[in-house]
């Protein structure tokens, strides 16, 4: 009989802890609601599964629902600091300058006149990009910014101080030569370190986005090292809401 109370022991021990990887709610709550959040996405297509990388445009429309049923005030990344103690300001941003941010998320932005930020890696190799024209298109919308993610999308850690600092110059000339500004900064793969937030200052960023998933306060401090909420495009509401209140959903 010990046998058995053991296993129905361990089934229930194993449902617990996936109930608490799976669903955040049992992380610290925040001082105050009033954090403006930046939401990480990649891509946003039917034509590949939902994933960490990917939210299909009908789970996109969902989020974005959501966030206008509770009157959310939508800003680019570059304008963030100017939301500070106010309520339910989210700043959407997608990595990379996949092409269907073009064909999917941009309608529907547009359709919920919801700005967002793509960060571009402007010289990027194996995935279907955003070409000139389309990007000239979506920033006069106003209802896209552009920033860079390096040229090449490479991993600043594994280069030189020199090679780093070029990669980060280089995407930021190249957004502006085709749209005039590029205010913000996302790092590939979310590795840098102190260095690397010093040279998005001394280039001319505005502001530099992690990959770190978490809501906080932003500041002098962090300016160059701003948190995201993390995103999967298999999310469930209850997850989808766990996470833009916590900056994620699962561990």
């Amino acid at each position: 009989m010990w046998i058995l109370y053991v296993l129905v022991g361990l089934v229930v021990l194993a449902g617990v802890l996936y109930l608490l990887g799976n669903y955040t709610f049992w992380l610290p709550p925040l001082r105050t609601a009033n954090i403006p959040r930046v939401v990480m996405l990649h891509q946003v297509t039917p034509h590949a599964e939902a994933s960490g990388m990917n939210m299909p445009p009908a789970k996109f429309e969902e989020l974005l629902q959501y966030l206008v049923s509770k009157n959310a005030t939508f800003c680019f990344v570059s304008e963030i600091d100017q939301y500070q103690g106010q309520k339910d300001v989210f700043a959407l941003s997608f990595d990379d300058g996949f092409l269907d941010n073009y064909e999917h998320a941009y309608p529907l932005l547009k359709k919920y006149n919801a700005k967002a930020t793509i960060y571009l890696a402007t010289q990027i190799e194996g995935i279907e990009k955003l070409g000139t024209d389309q990007i000239i298109e979506m920033s006069n919308s106003g209802v896209i910014e552009f920033g860079a993610h390096t040229q090449h999308h490479v991993n600043l850690l594994k280069l030189s101080d020199e090679q780093a600092f070029a990669e980060m110059q280089a995407s930021k000339k190249d957004v502006e030569a085709i749209v005039g500004q590029c205010p913000s900064f996302a790092y590939p793969f979310g590795r840098f370190n102190e260095k690397h937030q010093q040279m998005a200052k001394e280039i001319g960023f505005k502001n530099a986005v992690s990959t770190r998933k978490k809501v906080e306060h932003i500041s002098t401090a962090n300016q160059f090292n701003i948190p995201r909420v993390s995103t999967h495009g298999a999310m469930n509401a209850l997850q989808m809401r766990i996470a833009l209140a916590k900056g994620r959903y699962k561990l």
